[in-house]
């Protein structure tokens, strides 16, 4: 994510930065005309989140071409904080100001969070990514193939622990430490990691842990800690800002990390043997103009992935080159490949 780039639209857009406490808020105003504002709710904080901050980048595009083509386009960026229980007693706060025509956001927690809010206010569009919802008219989702990121993850993951690079070892054993337990981790990323890695050997086994939520980086590093004393060679973290404390458990007991959401190699440079990447940036900033210009398709739930550009895998980085073995590398350009073209198929159900 380049943070100069995002400062400068922010900028050009004029957003306003709120933290949004519940009791500011009350509710009267939704007959306030909406005109044409947006407000993409975050939950959680958007500086070192890549998700968070690829979907306030892409939405700022958005506004800002819109605004530079002559319309009037208004844009907040709400900050709800980490703790996840207050999301929804937030977003209604904000949704019942009735200020904002389009409600942006993201996490696979969120569309739960937001069915009965969009009950209690019909009128309010929201554009939700990285989720899955149907039956809602006004939530409108678009989620990542993450049974092809996360096999990726775990064939790269599976390579490294069976070849020769110093850090990895005898054990068939990969790791995922995730921040909580939600239907996608479960029911897809989980079982599509050790997928992977059994299409490399069938012996593979996950070695799974949760952290409890999206922020504790030393309870991730301890499970880290642990999972390495346990066999793991390879570890790959998806825990938010939690992510951190694996990376510090990396760096003083060195292991290999995969790397989940974003381009993570220079997280822990000639640790980090794979970055399997979804374009949240991209689409954000699409489905916002398409809103913005009324051909948004609202209420249809979407998946997106490797064959239309929405998912990859990065290959190209001096890290990832310096890092990871060349035979290695060959047989990660075959996988992707293969994908791609649609010899191998993994829809997500």
């Amino acid at each position: 994510m380049n943070t100069g780039r995002l400062a400068r639209a922010c900028l050009c857009a004029a957003i306003m930065i709120l933290l949004l406490p519940p009791q500011a808020h009350s509710g009267g105003g939704a007959d306030r005309p909406k005109g044409r504002s947006i407000a993409v709710f975050v939950p959680g904080i958007v500086s070192g989140s890549p998700v968070y901050e690829m979907l306030v980048a892409g939405v700022t595009e958005a506004v800002t071409a819109a605004n530079a083509r002559g319309e009037a386009v208004s844009l907040t960026v709400v900050e709800a904080g980490t703790r996840q229980a207050d999301w929804g007693t937030r977003m209604t706060a904000l949704v019942a100001e009735g200020r904002h025509g389009l409600i942006v956001t993201s996490n696979p927690a969120m569309p739960e969070i937001l069915e009965p809010v969009a009950k209690r206010f019909p009128n309010q569009d929201f554009l939700v990514l990285d989720a899955w919802h149907t039956g809602t008219p006004g939530i409108t989702t678009f989620r990542y193939n993450q049974r092809e990121q996360a096999y990726i993850s775990g064939y790269m993951a599976a390579l490294v622990s069976k070849s020769s690079m110093p850090h990895a070892n005898r054990e068939a054993v990969i790791g995922l430490i995730a921040g909580q337990e939600y239907p996608a981790m479960t029911r897809i990323i989980l079982p599509a990691f050790l997928e992977g890695a059994r299409a490399v050997d069938p012996a593979f086994r996950a070695d799974f842990r949760v952290v409890g939520n999206w922020y504790d980086a030393a309870k991730a590093a301890d499970l880290a800690r642990a999972m390495k004393r346990a066999g793991c060679d390879v570890i790959m973290p998806i825990s938010g800002g939690a992510n951190q404390g694996v990376v510090a458990a990396a760096k003083e007991d060195p292991f290999y990390l995969a790397w989940f959401d974003d381009n993570g190699y220079a997280k822990a440079p000639g640790l980090v043997v794979s970055s399997s990447v979804m374009a949240q940036e991209r689409l954000a900033r699409e489905k916002t103009s398409e809103w913005i210009a009324g051909t948004l398709r609202k209420g249809v739930p979407s998946t997106v992935g490797l064959r239309d550009g929405y998912v990859s895998f990065v290959s190209d980085d001096e890290r990832y080159l310096a890092t990871v073995p060349r035979e290695i590398r060959a047989r990660m350009d075959e996988l992707v490949s293969r994908i791609s073209s649609g010899t191998l198929s993994l829809p997500v159900e």
